[in-house]
């Protein structure tokens, strides 16, 4: 909760005492009994100091002096400037005249610069006061937001009885996962389609992943090819894999997917939108897993562009666009499928059809098929995927699917 304690302690009036420092020359003090040096509360700052607040007291401390005209005429200062700083440190008994009896009216009055940390305890005990009491109040909230989670919860499992649960927002959806995370006690499994990532995103996982891999937890990520050319994964990967975590990269995925302790799915929900669906039945969570794992084995490890293997993997996802493009995929489907954007995929096309000399896609798959560049034996299954695919419409493991890293 929120404080303004510079408009609170402008309303306070000021405690200080008349010296008529602030009005023209320095008049001379009368001999009246000395004040206690420091009071036991003085008075709240309407603002913080300043560097002429810090200046004059320093020309105090030095001089043992309460004269506004010299301190700034030394100081370098304007007169008013010097004044307004004196009566302040005044008012909060940082500077303490020191009446003397019998003194000549003509000279300054005496001045003694007080302790500050004598001064700091009992200007900051109101504040530190406050604090707590917010500090108080922001946990009773809490405490009742945790009632009402837990009320929550029970009614979401009761109201889910087929391990099914469609979270429609983004902002559910990261909290759902921040949950998940929290409770995972052995590993996470994710699936990240797409070779773009934002260098805010990737920072953001980066100490989500800390955490969990801080616990104990394994962390396993499969990334498109793709990604190995974009520089916010190669950053994050290589921070996040000298602590621990493991990543992998595919020419194709299945789609984006995130398991926690092989109990628990979040997959992207079927409209493309920023919501989910949350997978806790045994069976299909084990689907999921057998899955990932079968791409897994067939994935590369993740390397750096600059690195041995990078022609094999541009040569991996060369040979599937020639085999998506001869099973009849458009542009945009394949650059879908191996997290490409459409500029992308259309130039990687081009530059096939200008290696193979053909003029047409048709020809590009007979010259493709002749140069033995299609295998028949995947040809037919990747087709048929490819066509299925295509008359479904846009993979539902887009990037409208749950928060990535």
């Amino acid at each position: 909760m929120s404080m303004d304690i510079r408009d609170d302690r402008a309303s306070e009036p000021s405690s200080a005492p008349s010296t008529g420092l602030a009005a023209g020359p320095a008049t001379p003090l009368q001999a009246d009994p000395p004040a206690p040096p420091v009071p036991c509360v003085p008075p709240t700052p309407p603002v913080p100091l300043g560097e002429d607040e810090t200046a004059v007291y320093g020309w105090v401390l030095d001089h043992q002096s309460a004269d506004p005209s010299r301190a700034a005429a030394d100081l370098g200062i304007a007169p008013e400037a010097g004044r307004a700083a004196l009566d302040r440190l005044i008012a909060l008994r940082l500077v303490v005249p020191e009446p003397v009896a019998g003194a000549d009216p003509g000279r300054p009055a005496p001045a003694r610069a007080v302790d500050p940390d004598a001064v700091v305890t009992a200007l900051t005990a109101p504040l530190q006061e406050s604090i707590h009491e917010s500090q108080l109040r922001l946990q009773r909230v809490r405490d009742d937001f945790e009632r009402l989670r837990e009320r929550f919860l029970r009614g979401r499992a009761e109201a889910s009885p087929c391990s099914l649960e469609v979270i429609p927002s983004l902002e559910e959806v990261r909290a759902a996962l921040n949950r998940a995370s929290a409770e995972c006690r052995t590993e996470m499994m994710t699936s990240q389609p797409g070779g773009t990532r934002d260098p805010e995103a990737m920072t953001e996982a980066l100490a989500r992943d800390t955490a969990l891999l801080e616990r104990g937890i394994r962390i396993r990520t499969l990334y498109h090819h793709t990604a190995r050319f974009n520089g916010p994964s190669q950053a994050y990967v290589a921070a996040a894999s000298a602590l621990g975590a493991e990543y992998r990269t595919a020419h194709e995925l299945f789609g984006r997917i995130i398991i926690f302790d092989r109990e628990l799915a979040f997959i992207p929900d079927h409209l493309g939108s920023w919501g989910a669906v949350a997978i806790r039945d045994p069976s299909v969570v084990a689907y999921l897993c057998e899955i990932f794992e079968q791409t897994w084995t067939h994935a590369t490890l993740f390397s750096e562009a600059g690195q041995d293997g990078l022609e094999r993997v541009a040569k991996e996802v060369d040979l599937t666009i020639i085999r998506l493009l001869a099973a009849g995929l458009k542009d945009e489907s394949i650059g879908r499928r191996l997290g490409m954007s459409l500029r992308t995929t259309r130039r990687h096309i081009a530059d096939i059809m200008e290696t193979l000399g053909a003029e047409s896609r048709f020809q590009a798959g007979i010259l493709a098929s002749r140069a033995g560049l299609i295998d028949d034996g995947t040809t037919g299954s990747t087709t048929a995927a490819a066509g299925d695919a295509e008359r479904a419409g846009p993979a539902s493991g887009g990037d409208a699917a749950a928060p990535q890293p």
